[in-house]
């Protein structure tokens, strides 16, 4: 178990929770997730470097969305983790970033969060699992 009590998970979105998994339709596995953990209690944020969201009702499964062209930050600046945590009223060192992309998982680190780089659903299902304690539909992946 981490010596922190760990509070939100922040999810990017292209690579992470648009990622199909080994499934074959339905719901994205990440986006399971992230329903998972807020029903868990866990603040949740979607962190993207896109201009806006191509689908509209994703912001109402979060506690936060945080969009590069919105705030005029850019992953992997550790300065857009912060601002995240800001809105979800929590420490840095609280939160997990995960992201596809290294450079995004070194800068949230960099920012003082946990980062897990998200390479399959599986993979990231384990340690996030590890991570929180988060009870997971056990078909992810």
């Amino acid at each position: 178990m981490p010596s922190v009590e760990l509070k939100g998970l922040l999810l990017d979105y292209a690579g992470v929770l648009d990622d199909p998994g080994r499934g074959a339709g339905g719901e994205p596995p990440m986006l399971v997730v992230a329903r998972s953990a807020r029903k868990a209690g866990l603040r949740t944020a979607l962190v993207s470097n896109a201009e806006g969201l191509i689908d509209p009702g994703l912001p109402e499964l979060f506690d936060a969305v945080v969009l590069s062209g919105v705030v005029g930050v850019a992953k992997p600046s550790p300065e857009i983790y912060r601002l995240t945590a800001r809105r979800l009223e929590l420490e840095t060192g609280d939160c997990v970033m995960v992201d596809d992309l290294r450079r995004n998982v070194d800068g949230a680190v960099e920012a003082g969060m946990v980062g897990v780089h998200h390479r399959d659903v599986e993979s990231t299902v384990t340690e996030l699992v590890a991570l929180f304690g988060l009870e997971i539909p056990p078909d992810l992946g």
